[in-house]
């Protein structure tokens, strides 16, 4: 319920709300009445508070297949599109630009402690971004992508591949931790889009009003706010994704019934063997392990994040 609540009934309530405003004002059709947007009669107000929220709940209900391709679309996977592919290529090269910037102040020579402190700062961002090859053309998709292609690497698993799989290992308390910062990335995703949403048709219902441009002004500066808003939280939830893999990859071992590695030679090899099988490569001959295995409990919720990265891997 908090989810639905929080990720969906919010976001397309402000746009709703929004909406039914300039209509009842009369903005698309001329100059904007606003006495006009709260009915006088108490019989008037509830019949337009219950119209709102089944006209908000049956948006949300519709765009709640689409999260994934919300996500998507903010982190700049653009190239299946011929109208936004050529201006993925000019962003991306922006990026690579800020990268490039980024590691000539960390790695520079530095007198001070100002500049010691600005390199620090420089090196810390550098490390929340993916390597150069693979930048995406926006911020938020490089704050995810630095997670997806870093967290399980470091011992020889395809992040992708194993999320869904290494997730199912995790606490109760690490999932409900992994949730929120979920939960937060997508409602700010949404309320993004809202905000923008809100910006074009005030923008279309208030062009010839000149003192209510402050209107989409105001919106398109709100999704600014709550976009920036989604690559703080996907900076962290690329953490969290680290620290997944640190303390529970043994465990996904344990649930395959793959023998334990002795060494961290070892562990990459037995755990590029287990990538290869989650991706339908050829593996050699395994040897299981049936001795050690233990139950785990699977009462915590975690179908958000492995639908989400089943959506980045398709």
């Amino acid at each position: 319920m908090r989810r639905l609540l929080m990720v969906g009934f919010v976001p397309c309530g402000l746009f709703v709300t929004c909406l039914g405003a300039l209509v009842r004002a009369g903005s698309f059709a001329g100059r904007s009445d606003w006495a006009r947007v709260i009915p006088g009669n108490p019989s008037g107000q509830a019949g337009i508070l219950v119209a709102l929220t089944v006209c908000t709940s049956l948006l949300a209900l519709l765009l709640q297949p689409f999260q994934v391709r919300a996500v998507r679309v903010l982190e700049g996977y653009w190239d299946r599109w011929p109208a936004t592919a050529g201006l993925a290529g000019v962003l991306i090269e922006v990026q690579r630009r800020r990268w490039e910037a980024l590691r000539e102040r960390a790695e520079g020579a530095v007198r001070g402690d100002t500049a010691r402190r600005r390199r620090a700062d420089a090196g810390r961002r550098l490390k929340a971004r993916p390597d150069v090859g693979v930048l995406l053309p926006t911020s938020l998709g490089n704050a995810l992508r630095a997670g997806e292609l870093s967290a399980g690497e470091r011992y020889g698993l395809s992040t992708l591949a194993s999320w869904p799989r290494v997730y199912m290992q995790v606490s109760d308390r690490m999932s409900d931790t992994l949730s929120a910062a979920r939960d937060a990335l997508d409602t700010s995703v949404n309320l993004c889009w809202s905000f923008l949403a809100v910006a074009v048709v005030s923008g279309v219902a208030v062009y010839d009003e000149v003192n209510l441009w402050w209107l989409w002004g105001g919106a398109l500066l709100l999704a600014a706010v709550a976009y920036k808003g989604a690559v703080i939280v996907a900076q962290a939830y690329s953490g969290l994704m680290h620290v997944v893999y640190d303390l529970h990859r043994f465990e996904l071992l344990d649930a395959l019934h793959y023998p334990l590695p002795l060494d961290d030679q070892a562990e990459q090899e037995i755990f590029g063997a287990v990538s290869d099988r989650f991706t339908g490569q050829a593996v050699g001959r395994v040897s299981y392990d049936h001795g050690g295995g233990r139950s785990h409990s699977d009462d915590a919720d975690h179908r958000t994040h492995s639908e989400h990265v089943d959506g980045e891997a398709g």
